[in-house]
């Protein structure tokens, strides 16, 4: 790899960066020489984040925690002010925070699509405006979405629903800082073999996101972080688009 494109020395903040896909993405960019902000939401995920930092801490790698709602604007906003204030700069900000909701759409309430419009749609939009206000020069920005964008299927409306805009806030973001060097991507994997998969699923819908693939099985996180790095070191020049990675579980 290229040094231009070496994580060595970046400054990378990890929106929900405590477990499961965004606890791999900081200790994988950790151990490469990148300094990790690990956000995580809630005294609730505050443990995560602990045995995160302390697994890159015990091998030299540099990483603090900051606990905020990504739903309320002035916590994303802290987030990125705390990382520069303690590395001196962001250099790539990656967002995994997300939430699924599987339920009839005749069913759903008004407390569940605004909650899901929140964690999905909302705290995706600011974060990547904050990215565009605080992210060094040439940095670069990464969304996990889903593979339900390309989806045909009920009852994930509000979740689908809801991350389907970040598809736009991507483009629209890539346009406007692409002068400043920063490229602007979304990530939708397929069903990750997670808790946060599991406590939506009966197991026979499980079954049947299994065999949905053509590669078989559920994704893994460990096939998203390559990718996700690939795309804010070497792979810079995609821009503004959504790719999906998925085993071939859905398509365009």
């Amino acid at each position: 790899m290229s040094n231009k494109h070496s994580l060595k020395d970046k400054v990378v903040l990890v929106g929900g960066g405590a477990k499961n896909l965004g606890g791999l993405i900081s200790r994988t960019f950790a151990a490469e020489g990148a300094k990790i902000v690990v956000h995580y939401n809630s005294t609730a995920t505050r443990p995560d984040a602990d045995k995160t930092i302390a697994a890159i801490r015990a091998t030299g790698g540099q990483a603090v925690p900051i606990q905020g709602d990504f739903t309320k604007v002035s916590d994303v906003v802290a987030a990125y002010s705390f990382g520069r204030k303690e590395f001196g700069g962001i250099d790539i900000a990656i967002n995994t925070v997300g939430k699924v909701l599987k339920k009839p759409f005749t069913e759903t309430t008004e407390a569940e699509y605004d909650t899901m419009a929140a964690i999905n749609s909302k705290a995706a939009y600011f974060f990547i405006q904050e990215a565009g206000r605080q992210l060094n020069d040439g940095g670069k920005i990464c969304t996990i979405v889903t593979s339900l964008l390309a989806a045909y299927t009920g009852l994930y409306s509000t979740y689908g629903g809801m991350k389907a805009p970040v598809e736009h806030f991507t483009r629209a973001a890539s346009k406007e800082f692409g002068p400043r060097g920063i490229s602007v991507t979304a990530v939708g994997p397929g069903p990750m073999d997670t808790p946060f998969f599991y406590g939506q699923e009966t197991p026979e819908a499980v079954a049947y996101h299994k065999s949905a693939s053509a590669l078989g099985g559920l994704t893994k996180i460990e096939d998203i972080v390559p990718l996700v790095k690939f795309l804010v070191t070497d792979g810079w020049w995609i821009t503004g688009q959504t790719i999906f990675a998925n085993g071939g579980y859905t398509t365009r």
